[in-house]
């Protein structure tokens, strides 16, 4: 994938993903009933996108559910948004503290985060991952290193490897190792974890919640050794990208998302060509519950799907079911870097205007 490179850290001896991280400024577009657009108390949603005032240029935005994570520059994350689940990692018994960013104490400087419904993560340089909040299934809360427990402050994820790259759907995560592993932890009711059969997924069966929250490996019957380089997750779908170029996806397929022929659910790793044979490409996507983004190698932001919350932002609440280019003055002449979807919300990373 392009604009999407392995480096090595030579001082700690580990590699990282490096995800061009350019600093930029941060706007916001949608619904912001509960502070996930950051912009203060008294902004309820917006048409078109608006800057979020942060105290350091920003590397990366990730819009979860109903919360938004800003990583900046020097290794410090910034959350705002619904804190209902422990999601923002920080204390806002400040009355409307949660609608303006916020640090969130993490004992090392992060490389990456990534957001979803009710948790947050975030890789440190050493290729250990932190994470805060809860998972959810369609009954309630699961947990989130352990059955029914969340949590509200940053806790270590415990892993037998490095991490490289960390990616969230709305419950589950995703963790890319040194070695081109796939480990996944969280919610598997439609399939997203890639490992867990049909019969197990109600909270794990007869093994329980750990078979779920317990992060382990994904495996392909009859592939041999794959070596994965990057991974991507939708709401509730994983795409991951092996060494050789081949797709695999799993997970939620009901409007064909994961570019499958027929729309049920995939729950164990099937090869897609849906994403392929593209004249341009793709930096990135991002995956909200009914609608999608994307952005191209010419640094065009697009958009479609459900517009009733001005997520597309197009300045209108009209579904589009093909992509369109997003406008707005604050994106006039300015190269959007990055971009990520919630539930109801749309974070842009735009080239810093200074």
């Amino acid at each position: 994938m392009k604009g999407k490179r392995r480096v090595a850290d030579s001082a700690a001896g580990v590699w990282h993903c490096s995800h061009g991280h350019v600093p930029g400024q941060v706007l916001a577009v949608g619904q912001g009933d509960v502070g996930q657009l950051g912009l203060g108390e008294e902004v309820l949603e917006r048409t078109r996108a608006a800057l979020v005032r942060l105290p350091a240029p920003v590397v990366q935005v990730e819009a979860g559910g109903m919360h938004t994570v800003c990583l900046t520059e020097n290794g410090e994350v910034y959350t705002f948004g619904c804190n209902d689940e422990g999601g923002l990692g920080r204390d806002t018994t400040e009355e409307g503290s949660e609608t303006t960013p916020g640090r969130v104490a993490l004992p090392k400087p992060t490389v990456q985060v990534s957001a979803g419904d009710s948790h947050t993560a975030a890789l440190a340089r050493d290729g250990t991952v932190f994470i805060w909040g809860s998972f959810r299934d369609n009954s309630g809360v699961i947990g989130l290193l352990e059955a029914w427990e969340k949590s509200v402050a940053p806790k270590q994820l415990h892993t037998t490897e490095a991490i490289v790259k960390i990616s969230s759907g709305n419950d589950h995560l995703v963790l890319l190792t040194l070695s081109g592993s796939l480990l996944t932890c969280g919610c598997g009711e439609q399939g997203q974890l890639g490992r867990v059969p049909e019969r197990f997924t109600n909270r794990g069966g007869r093994g329980g919640l750990a078979r779920l929250l317990v992060p382990q490996a994904v495996r392909i019957k009859g592939s041999g050794r794959l070596k994965f380089q990057d991974v991507f997750c939708g709401a509730y779908f994983t795409f991951a990208l092996t060494s050789e170029g081949r797709v695999y996806c799993f997970g939620l397929s009901n409007y064909h998302q994961l570019g499958t022929q027929s729309p049920v659910s995939v729950f164990m790793p099937q090869v897609t060509a849906g994403f392929q044979g593209s004249a341009v490409s793709w930096v990135s996507f991002s995956g909200g519950q009914h609608h999608s983004l994307c952005l191209d190698s010419t640094g065009c932001a697009l958009s479609w799907g459900m517009g009733t919350n001005m997520q597309l932002g197009t300045g209108e609440e009209d579904d589009a079911w093909s992509p369109v280019q997003m406008r707005g003055k604050q994106l006039d002449g300015h190269a959007v870097l990055a971009v990520s979807s919630g539930g109801q919300h749309t974070m842009l990373l735009i080239k810093d205007q200074s």
